[in-house]
């Protein structure tokens, strides 16, 4: 087998997209009489600033020959790779062998893509020591990704699945022409099998992207009949190509357990802790709070659901000092950006000022350290009482809508968390 990994060929401003360029690449490859066995899409670290949107690299398993394989790749990336924006640096890698059987260290380099930074020379040493073909332009960034992509098979065992339709060239950067009705019918056909193709809350259609790519829409799901089953529910634009790719989306694979006092900048974690101050709505409708670790650390770490996250901001208004969660997301300048929370124990009854069992009323203070007495009937008490709240939440995992997701979050409906779910749909 040849595995041939690539990355950064597109633009934030001048679209492409790096799963048509792989794919592409692929049918080249078929039209040389070459088994194609599957097509790999990774998505990397989500916190790396120079990303475009998703963070994506991609690898295509083959039957060809490494040099040829090597020739087609190149040939495609330097026609197609949007290189004319300076900070598109497409990189190109490939390796002979089989997927399962890559070296640990780039095994493990694949890994450290997912959650954490890493270096061009990072990958440049591995490609040098084993001896791997490799191309660029620019500054060469995306062989990081490439590299990444040829060692995924084998550091990850969480697979799901994406079916992408594309757009015939010809119409991309136009408005794209797909029923909305369905694609709604197809979502509701799907589920719960296929997922995020469109956000019931906010009428929104996930699955078909704004930018100026190729893509005219990509369903996601756990199951690849499914996936393409429900593509071809939807009715749209003629679909000049298509592609199933195996993916990490929607796995979790780049949280790392952590801790108030440990979470660095540029990483995304699972934490622990207490919620220590009200959720307060800032300005653009940001709700931020403190969680602390509610031991003798006094760490305290700002998590934050910002206005794009929608009616999950609701839940985290919901929360109460004294609630037990575990929080995850990315932590950017000294904030965790929220993706989902676990509520583990919820604060129950507060203190309060007392009602006079005889009126009805609110006592009021008799003074410092002398409780509490109604002016009216003259009864007392010694202090403020416990008093049973009503909570808008439950027990359970909360997370962020279908239009804010990550790619590479995993939705609840997906199943596998450690306690009840409240699914997004």
């Amino acid at each position: 087998m040849t595995l041939v990994g690539l990355d950064d060929t597109d633009s934030r401003e001048r679209g492409m997209c790096t799963t048509y360029v792989a794919a592409q690449v692929a049918e080249r490859l078929r039209r040389r009489g070459t088994a194609v066995s599957r097509l790999l899409l990774v998505r990397l670290n989500p916190a790396v600033p120079y990303k475009t949107r998703g963070n994506a690299a991609l690898a295509i398993h083959t039957d060809a020959d490494p040099e040829c394989a090597f020739s087609i790749a190149r040939e495609r990336l330097e026609s197609l790779s949007e290189t004319a924006d300076e900070r598109t640096n497409p990189g190109l890698v490939v390796a002979a062998g089989e997927a399962e059987d890559v070296p640990d260290d780039v095994s493990a380099f694949a890994g450290r893509a997912i959650r954490e930074h890493l270096e061009i020379a990072d990958a440049t040493a591995l490609v040098e020591r084993h001896g791997y073909r490799t191309w660029h332009a620019g500054d060469g960034r995306g062989r990081i990704g490439a590299l990444a992509a040829i060692g995924g098979r084998r550091a990850l065992s969480d697979w799901t699945y994406e079916y992408i339709s594309y757009r015939d060239s010809s119409r991309w950067g136009t408005p794209r022409n797909v029923d909305r009705e369905s694609v709604f019918a197809a979502a509701d056909w799907g589920y719960p099998d296929v997922w995020d193709t469109v956000d019931r809350g906010e009428d929104e259609t996930v699955c078909v992207p704004h930018t100026p790519g190729p893509i005219l829409y990509g369903i996601r799901g756990d199951d690849p009949h499914a996936v393409r089953a429900v593509a071809d529910r939807i009715e749209s634009e003629p679909v000049a190509s298509s592609q199933l790719f195996v993916t990490n989306q929607g796995t979790d694979v780049h949280l790392q357990d952590g801790d108030l006092e440990s979470a660095a900048d540029g990483r995304a974690y699972r934490i622990d802790g207490r919620v220590a101050s009200d959720p307060e709505t800032r300005r653009g409708g940001h709700v931020f709070f403190e969680l602390e670790s509610g031991a003798a650390d006094t760490s305290r770490l700002e998590c934050a659901a910002f206005e794009p996250t929608k009616r999950f901001r609701d839940r985290v208004r919901a929360l109460r000092v004294g609630d037990r969660l575990t929080a995850c997301g990315e932590v950017s300048q000294g904030t965790l950006k929220l993706e989902k929370f676990a509520v583990r124990e919820l604060v129950t009854t507060e203190r309060a000022t007392p009602t006079c069992p005889d009126c009805e009323r609110t006592m009021k203070s008799a003074g410092r350290n002398q409780g509490y007495r109604c002016r009216d009937c003259g009864t007392g008490t010694d202090g403020k009482v416990e008093r049973d709240l009503e909570r808008a939440l439950e027990t359970g995992w909360y997370e962020v809508p279908p239009c804010a997701r990550r790619h590479i979050s995993k939705p609840l409906v997906r199943g596998g968390f450690d306690a009840p779910t409240h699914p997004e749909r």
